[in-house]
């Protein structure tokens, strides 16, 4: 029997595609749980225009990322901290310090997609931050840890 996958499903398929199961596989569990349909002619329709309109805003997304990566390269930022006279920094410098840093300069980046070349930076120096704005954009930004 030929079904449509509304979800992730492991070892059979990924969501919109369509897969041959067994009939009582396909009957008994996929359909009534809500994780397939069956690939009638006019759903076949439904999922083809789904999946093009999926693109379309995909594509979009994309774009928008490009173009505030483009506007972030060459980015500068410098973060203070607290210092001992070794230029140890009390505490550490996280991601949390660069997100801030990052909306004072008028871009609003979720921390959690801000990756640090380690954990947590505990010296005065310069270092570089990776930016993930889309699964395929990622942009790099310098920023220097300065002693207040």
């Amino acid at each position: 029997m030929e079904i449509i996958l509304l979800q992730d499903i492991p070892n059979l398929g990924s969501k919109n595609d369509i897969v041959t199961v067994r009939n009582g596989y396909a009957r008994n569990y996929l359909i009534p749980k809500g994780m397939a349909i069956s690939a009638t002619e006019s759903a076949k329709k439904v999922i083809a225009e789904n999946i093009k309109q999926q693109a379309f805003k995909e594509a979009k997304i994309k774009a928008s990322a490009e173009e505030l990566a483009r506007k972030m390269e060459g980015i500068k930022l410098t973060i203070g901290a607290k210092t001992s006279s070794t230029g140890k920094i009390f505490g550490s410098v996280n991601t949390i310090q660069i997100a801030e840093a990052l909306a004072e300069k008028g871009f609003e980046i979720d921390r959690k997609n801000i990756m640090l070349p380690e954990d947590q930076i505990k010296e005065v120096g310069n270092y570089t931050a990776e930016v993930k704005l889309h699964r395929e954009v990622k942009v790099k930004i310098d920023f220097e840890v300065v002693s207040e």
